[in-house]
């Protein structure tokens, strides 16, 4: 056979714009955008879709999600738009005093400690009761089709699935870490491009799934195999977490930027950070795109908004100001004028006065889904409860170690998320769902990306392609190495600490569709990752 080297491309290549009119799924996984096709060409509308592609992502992009995940969703469903938040509370039982008891000075990024319960599952079914249309079964069989027969393993995960056994190897003699090993690296390695990954243990889970709408997952078989684990492993997750879980259906909250209504979900997600940039920068003279004034207007905005976020957002009955408050003109207008010509060292101000899956779909009717899944650090906490396939969460290290924090650690309460679902719409017609995952580069990539599309008229693959910008604390910002040398040198004299980013992967994956007014599809996927749009 022909030899050749999946993971290099030395040569620059341009992806078009894809058009449909009577469905889309875009993702950055093919093997997941097929499932929602499948579905949707099954007489399935787009919630099916997107529960079809949601359930699929753990098997098919391990790296990001699992079956233990949390998920939100932004759905426009017959004209109307709706939220879910399926993010999981901490177990009752864990708490900063519990972790200090163990001798933890902050809280571990992996083990059995920093898991959540587990939203994801229910997400799925809460999701697809109210508004899905064909049977769970029909919906979730891509999924389970592809744990057991297998599927090949695309480049960028294999890539993630070689970080994350080098990572989890330093684990490998600890008992409770065992089932990961045995889960996604049954022969002691990672898997490499094309070669066939099977999860029969993963396939019998999503089958229980199916079976029992979720209730093996939260009251049956499965919460026990989970209950057990964690009773013989000195965890905090017990059954009776798992069964006290449900979704919260919540309204998404809003910004009018530039004539566009930008969407996010309220907290105790960081969507309001994108919001409150947006704020900030509306009322701003933006000269062009491509030029260090404007991405220096944007880097502040968007360090201002963070530091409030990370200081004032939590679960929202602990959150200490009102996200009206947050997004107020009067609280934008007194950040903005923070801003001058050189980089700042930015403060919370007073508003009184690291992977993840992102994916999205529409259907010919005008339903269209915005739909985030994630573990937070690619497989998670690094325990997969034997049997099952099922990778959990380590949610739980976006709480605080502060008692006194807003955020801070607590049994049944949920944390800061950094997954963020984003949907636009004008004069309240929709025009479609978005999304960048990528831990805290998720709400600087959403802004960058509408900005791209509202203010310079980029079309949605380009506003993708175009190179971003993290900012990753005090003055220190990465840029992608596609970025003008001649922009890099002017930031770094106002003052910004510029480090070229010469990976692509740690600047964010996203897909985009905008639905025009005759019901044309448009859709654009990640050039970063193994983006694909499946359409018809």
């Amino acid at each position: 056979m022909i030899k050749f080297d999946p993971q290099n491309y030395p040569y620059p290549s341009k992806r078009n714009v894809v058009y449909a009119r009577n469905g889309m799924c875009n993702a950055g996984n093919p093997h997941a955008a097929s499932a929602g096709l499948q579905t949707l060409l099954k007489g399935g509308n787009a919630v099916d879709a997107a529960v079809a592609m949601a359930s699929a992502m753990p098997v098919v992009e391990p790296t990001g999600n699992g079956l233990g995940a949390d998920c939100f969703v932004i759905l426009w469903y017959e004209g109307k738009m709706y939220g879910l938040n399926a993010s999981g509370p901490a177990p009752k039982s864990l708490s900063v005093a519990a972790l200090k008891d163990r001798g933890f000075e902050k809280i571990p990024s992996y083990g059995v400690e920093p898991i959540d319960v587990p939203g994801a599952v229910a997400g799925w079914m809460t999701l697809h009761e109210r508004f899905g249309k064909l049977p769970l079964e029909e919906v979730m069989a891509p999924a389970i089709r592809y744990a057991e027969k297998g599927y090949p393993v695309t480049p960028n995960i294999s890539r993630l699935w070689q970080e994350a056994f080098e990572n989890y190897s330093k684990y490998r003699d600890r008992p409770e870490f065992q089932g990961w090993f045995d889960t996604f690296a049954p022969n002691n390695t990672w898997l490499k491009p094309g070669e066939m990954f099977r999860c029969p243990d993963m396939a019998k889970t999503l089958k229980e799934i199916a079976a029992t709408k979720g209730e093996a997952f939260y009251r049956g078989a499965i919460a026990e195999k989970i209950d057990a684990f964690f009773k013989k492993h000195n965890g905090f997750l017990t059954k009776e977490d798992l069964a006290a879980f449900k979704p919260e259906w919540v309204d998404p909250i809003s910004v009018n930027y530039h004539g566009v209504d930008v969407w996010e979900l309220p907290p105790n997600g960081h969507g309001i950070t994108v919001l409150m940039a947006l704020q900030i920068l509306k009322d701003m003279n933006l000269a062009e795109r491509d030029c260090a004034d404007t991405m220096h207007k944007q880097i502040e905005a968007m360090k201002l908004a963070m530091v409030d976020t990370a200081e004032y957002v939590a679960e929202p009955s602990f959150m200490r100001v009102s996200v009206d408050q947050l997004l107020s003109e009067d609280y934008a207008a007194k950040r903005r004028a923070l801003i001058n010509d050189k980089a700042i060292m930015p403060e919370p101000g007073d508003p009184g006065c690291p992977s993840t899956v992102y994916f999205c779909c529409a259907d010919a009717d005008g339903n269209m889904v915005s739909f985030i899944q994630s573990n937070f650090r690619g497989f998670g906490s690094g325990i997969v409860v034997p049997g099952t396939g099922i990778s959990l969460n380590d949610r739980a290290e976006n709480f605080k170690f502060d008692e006194n924090h807003a955020n801070a650690l607590t049994g049944g309460k949920r944390p800061y998320h950094t997954i963020i679902p984003g949907f636009l719409t004008q004069d309240g017609k929709p025009l479609g769902p978005f999304g960048i995952m990528g831990g805290w580069m998720q709400p600087q990539a959403h802004v960058q990306v509408v900005m791209n599309m509202i203010d310079w008229h980029l079309n949605p693959q380009q506003a993708l392609d175009a190179p971003r910008w993290q900012w990753v604390g005090g003055k220190k910002v990465e840029v992608e190495q596609e970025t003008p040398n001649y922009i890099i040198r002017q930031l770094q004299r106002m003052g910004h600490q510029i480090v070229v980013q010469p990976d692509p992967y740690h600047m964010g994956r996203g897909q985009v569709i905008l639905r025009d007014e005759n019901g044309v599809l448009c859709g654009a996927t990640e050039k970063r990752t193994d983006g694909q749009i499946m359409s018809y």
